[in-house]
């Protein structure tokens, strides 16, 4: 808001800010300066072609500051005062409209009433909001967050709370009173009820009450949606959900790298730490009001486009989520995220997938508005084709030796000697974080068949133990032996 007129002049239509040749459009125009009022605020120069950008002016400049501010004050509700003023540009004279963002949102076009004429900013365009949005705003205007809501006809038994106390284990008991600290439960009339954000993470039928709160995963061949080679919905608790939407881009990550190489580390196509640090945002940031969109992760030859429901929030626009600035939608969702290890730092986010795209030689990411929905694009270094040829027997195994990561290969070492409960097992990776023992170690390996349990038939024993199966112990023999041969990863 503070570039020189000149400069404003010469930028594109966007998010914040329009241009307008003259006042003979004026529902078009009060529809720009509520949608500013309701989004991120904007600047509107009236006296300028909005295609060639050359400078018109007006014509009689004080009498048509007079009509453009009766106008607005006639025709929004509730009431809007923008600063309005004349600004000479060569020897013409324009309006210059600026709209900050409004505490008092949503505004709305009087003619069309409150349920119809609410507008909000997508990029260059202004898009009737719906009921959900609506609503979206009247929250954001009121601090509160939509998560954090109660839901009054449900009890703490909606809540998977053997899984979530799971997932807490060692950092928290998920008493009565640290749930209320969490603001997965809150006090209503006298009782203790779930708020939303509990039933998102760890309701036992949350898409009975959010149906859209799944995430759907898709490999596609080539650079369009033509050809889907893969695809699966993941339904799990959130946090879960983290770790089943890397597994399946891992499933389409790996390089053709040399075998002793891949053995030894993980070596991916897809720049996983960052693909990782969108879904999370993704998943925190996502407008669980809205209807009819679940969250989406594509894959494609050279590309990955991470997409939740929902525009930025009120006062938010693409370069303060570049600039690290921080405004949480789901703020139980956070807190949870945080106290899980999956958050870091507030409002780093962005500034560390951008450091890390750096780092790596990789093409800027992408973060954009497109319709009722925020999309984050992260490109890849190079073409990746999907799949793999599939194989039988030796070939199979070989490949499925070829896909083992190095989280993976440290928990084998670690049960090479004894097999050891969980708690063992963690103390001889380094691991304090429970989540990541599970989702990074224990479950790739048993999935892939290197570990079991010894008590397959009580798997919550206090008792139980994981240890090295027939499969895991001849992948160790074949190191062994490769590394003795010279064929290892550190062989010259």
């Amino acid at each position: 808001m503070n570039l020189p007129v000149t400069q404003l002049l010469s930028m594109p239509e966007g998010k914040t800010l329009e241009f307008k040749q003259d006042l003979s459009s004026p529902r078009n125009i009060l529809k720009t300066l509520v949608a500013f009022a309701n989004t991120a605020g904007g600047r509107l120069f009236i006296g300028v072609e909005d295609g060639s950008k050359e400078v018109l002016g007006v014509a009689s400049p004080l009498d048509e500051e007079e009509r453009l501010c009766n106008l607005i004050a006639d025709s929004i509700e509730p009431r809007l005062v923008p600063n309005v003023e004349l600004i000479a540009v060569e020897d013409k004279t324009l309006l210059a409209v600026e709209v900050y963002p409004s505490g008092s949102r949503p505004h709305w076009i009087r003619k069309e009433g409150p349920a119809d004429g609410v507008y909000v900013r997508l990029g260059s365009t202004n898009r009737k909001a719906d009921k959900e949005l609506i609503a979206e705003l009247e929250r954001s205007a009121r601090g509160t967050a939509f998560d954090e809501l109660p839901l009054p006809e449900l009890t703490a038994d909606a809540l998977d709370l053997t899984v979530a106390r799971a997932l807490f284990a060692g950092q928290r008991e998920l008493s009565e009173k640290e749930m209320l600290t969490l603001k997965l439960l809150t006090p209503l009339q006298g009782r203790l009820v779930p708020t939303i954000g509990a039933v998102l993470l760890f309701g036992r039928d949350r898409e009975g009450h959010f149906p859209d709160a799944w995430i759907q995963c898709g490999r596609f061949a080539g650079t369009t949606k033509n050809v889907i080679f893969d695809h699966t919905e993941i339904h799990e608790h959130l946090p879960i959900a983290v770790e089943r939407v890397i597994e399946f881009i891992k499933k389409h990550a790996m390089r053709g790298a040399d075998l002793s190489e891949i053995r030894r580390r993980d070596v991916w196509s897809i720049p996983m730490t960052i693909v990782r640090e969108a879904a999370i945002n993704a998943i925190v940031h996502a407008d669980y009001s809205q209807i009819g969109a679940p969250l989406r992760v594509a894959i494609y030859d050279d590309r990955v486009e991470i997409e939740n429901p929902g525009i930025l929030l009120p006062g938010m626009t693409i370069e303060d989520v570049r600039q690290g600035v921080s405004k949480i939608r789901n703020r139980v969702i956070a807190r949870v995220f945080r106290e899980l290890g999956l958050i870091e730092q507030w409002g780093s986010g962005f500034r560390r997938i951008l450091d890390e795209a750096e780092r790596q030689n990789l093409p800027e990411p992408v973060i954009e508005e497109i319709g009722m929905k925020v999309r984050f694009t992260v490109f890849l270094a190079e073409n990746i084709p999907p799949g793999m040829p599939h194989k039988t027997g030796k070939e199979a195994e070989e490949q499925v030796t070829e896909q083992v990561t190095e989280q993976v290969y440290a928990l084998m070492i670690c049960l090479m000697k004894e097999p050891l409960r969980t708690k063992d097992a963690m103390h001889c990776l380094g691991l304090k974080h429970r989540p990541t023992f599970l989702y990074d170690y224990l479950k790739p390996a048993i999935q892939a068949g290197f570990v079991e349990m010894t008590q397959p038939d009580s798997p919550r024993s206090p008792t139980q133990k994981y240890c090295l199966t027939e499969k895991g112990r001849r992948y160790l023999e074949r190191e062994a032996s490769d590394l003795s041969s010279g064929r290892g990863a550190d062989a010259d």
